[in-house]
């Protein structure tokens, strides 16, 4: 029987920069969600991509002085990379740069004009430029952008608008019959009496005041402004063709099963998008589901305010699915999340390492002292057995319930409700005990049978939330059970199969207080090496010595030396002794380089050398000439080397 299809797209991400964690929370939990219904046996269809348009990315182009396509091409290959490094497991990363959906985008707004919904005239009001949005005095909050509180800037310009008043009852209609289709329940509650019930305006779908855009085919003028251009991603990324050549996965996957997106721009998606598609004749996606935020503390992530957390960063120290337990698990169904670092450090010491980790640690390790590692299942069953497996069977189908209403922190503490059981069980059943009489050697045989089985069915329900943990832990108890649709029994597990005989610690125990001493010390270093850049870009400058005429300088002479061999000073803790070929001779330097170079780096090296020094003896060896350096203001030293190879000899002028 053919495979239900599922189609799941997150919002595409602004390539203005990279993305933090509360970014990089969305593609996430967008991807627990497509390998979860992987598992239940749906056909899924999982898209995410870039949005790459627009005015703050010609800015942003200009000024880090490359075009506006390097740009982006630039940002859009960070995004990718935390994508990946997320572990998520996406069909299509669409950009809309992309050919196709350039080209789709244009026959879009080319047919909303010729059928009358799109019209031209001129837009005078508050603009935004990072929210690329223009507002009215009425709705701005006190003088400033209602969305992003930055400041706006008066603005006019020739534009095309397009008439979302035409199909607004019809959307009202809509959301009114079809409750799933906003969720939560809140965004619903926003958009009908904050947007649709007081009356919408006609929306600005063009602009002339930047190029970087899709240009109107038949006014070259103007580029397509953001909400035509990035929305159409989640049909153009199925290959969808205006002219009526769509790819087949168009007819299977579409309307999309669910739009994940944060709630910031829960407007555009219900609103927005679903006129466009009404006004194209095109069914709207079944459900819109904007998250909540994840905050650092109580507060939204500001890179002014130095509290801005990357997800490269916590992998760095945590591991990937420590973090995906951690974005998942922490976040609220309807209220913003909290991140920080002590949090994280909790939850892997408590939940990942004593809860899971523990757990599978201890039960292989007694499966190999009493068993040699075989699982076997004599069937020694007491009454205190009945409660583990209930648990164990009810956890797959709870899991499902709350993925089902998209409740995915809900879903995961369900599961580890069934680890915390598997643990109260090692402690009812006491199995060193057991061990300690030879007559009830089968009785604990069906005790670890029975654990690794709860392990089993738990690490199953996992491997959408953590799939490389789920993995591990499949993996290291040797069963090839897998199938999530059949957990329906207890005791699928197979027997005589053998565990590894050294379980790997799938998450350690981190010292709180030496973890925020190494974190406050990376972050010192980082800011040591950011202001040293921003030193390095700006240049230092040094006291001036007393002007000198081009006789004084002529007395100098420079030449290209070659070093031949180098050695340490053996009475200087500074000083380095380097043989220099300069033409036909052999010259003997001592340098104050130790501290920045080893001797063995030094060989070879073409350098800048002052000849006609004076010798002179440092530390009692005598030095016949002068190295060139440059130094910084943090004292650290550079050899000045030629720019292009020249030969040993070769005269500075």
């Amino acid at each position: 029987m053919a495979k239900k299809p599922y189609y799941i797209t997150t919002a595409i991400a602004y390539t203005s920069g990279k993305p933090h964690i509360g970014n990089t929370y969305e593609i996430v939990l967008a991807d627990s969600i497509a390998r979860f219904k992987r598992a239940q046996g749906y056909d899924v269809r999982f898209q995410t991509g870039t949005d790459e348009h627009g005015q703050k990315v010609e800015i942003k182009a200009a000024e880090a002085g490359v075009t506006p396509k390097e740009y982006v091409d630039g940002v859009a290959g960070e995004i990718k990379r935390i994508w990946d490094l997320m572990d998520t497991s996406y069909d299509r990363f669409i950009r809309t740069t992309d050919a196709d959906h350039e080209a789709q985008v244009q026959k879009i707004f080319k047919k909303l004009y010729d059928q009358g919904d799109i019209y031209k005239g001129y837009y005078e009001g508050k603009y935004c430029t990072p929210c690329e949005s223009f507002f009215t005095e009425s709705q701005l909050v006190d003088g400033k952008c209602p969305d992003c509180g930055r400041e706006v800037i008066d603005a006019k310009e020739e534009a095309y608008f397009f008439k979302m008043s035409k199909y607004a009852d019809r959307l009202i209609e809509h959301i009114n019959t079809h409750p799933e289709f906003i969720q939560p329940e809140s965004r619903k509650n926003e958009i009908m009496n904050n947007f649709l019930l007081p009356g919408l305006q006609d929306l600005c779908v063009s602009r002339t005041s930047f190029t970087w855009g899709i240009p109107v085919t038949f006014d070259p003028k103007h580029v397509i402004y953001v909400w035509i251009d990035a929305l159409s991603n989640y049909l153009t990324g199925l290959g969808f063709d205006l002219d009526g050549n769509s790819d087949p996965m168009v007819e299977k996957y579409w309307p999309a099963d669910l739009h994940l997106i944060g709630k910031d721009i829960i407007r555009f998606h219900t609103i927005y998008w679903p006129i466009m598609l009404m006004a194209l004749d095109i069914p709207l996606p079944k459900q819109v589901f904007g998250h909540p935020w994840l905050l650092v503390g109580e507060g939204k992530m500001s890179k002014s305010k130095g509290n801005v957390i990357y997800a490269d960063d916590l992998v760095d120290y945590f591991g990937v699915d420590a973090v995906r337990y951690f974005v998942l698990h922490e976040m609220p169904f309807d209220n913003d999340g909290s991140i920080t670092w002590e949090l994280m450090v909790e939850r892997m010491n408590s939940d990942l390492a004593n809860i899971l980790g523990n757990l599978v640690n201890r039960t292989i390790s007694m499966t190999n002292k009493y068993f040699g590692g075989v699982v076997t299942n004599p069937g020694v069953n007491e009454p205190v057995d009945e409660d583990l497996k209930r648990v164990a069977l009810e956890t797959p189908v709870k899991a499902a319930a709350k993925m089902d209403k998209l409740r995915v922190a809900d879903a995961i503490t369900e599961i580890f409700a069934l680890f915390r059981r598997c643990n109260k069980y090692i402690d009812e059943t006491e199995p060193w005990n057991l061990a300690k009489d030879e007559a009830k050697k089968d009785r604990l045989a069906t005790v670890l049978y029975n654990l690794f089985e709860g392990i089993r069915i738990g690490a199953v329900c996992l491997e959408a939330f953590l799939p490389t943990t789920s993995r591990k832990i499949l993996d290291q108890i040797g069963t090839q059970q897998r199938d999530f649709l059949e957990l329906d029994t207890f005791g699928r597990m197979e027997q005589g199969i053998k565990v590894v005989e050294k379980p790997e610690i799938l998450f350690a125990r981190i010292d709180m207080k030496e973890f925020m001493a190494k974190l406050e010390a990376d972050k010192a270093a980082k800011e040591a090496e950011a202001a040293k850049a921003v030193a390095m870009e700006a240049g230092i400058d040094i006291e001036a010595k007393p002007e000198i005429t081009y006789d004084d300088f002529a007395k100098l002479q420079f030449q290209v030396g070659e070093i031949i061999a180098c050695e340490a000073v053996k009475k200087s803790k500074k000083l380095l002794c380097s043989q220099v070929k300069i033409g036909s001779q052999v010259r003997q330097i001592v340098s104050g380089i130790k501290a920045h170079y080893t001797p063995e780096e030094m060989v070879g090296k073409k350098v800048m050398v002052v000849t006609n020094l004076k010798p002179a003896k440092l530390a009692g060896v005598m030095s016949e000439g002068m190295l060139l350096c440059a130094e910084d203001a943090e004292g650290s030293l550079s050899l000045m080397i030629p720019e292009k190879e020249m030969p040993s000899g070769a005269e500075i002028c």
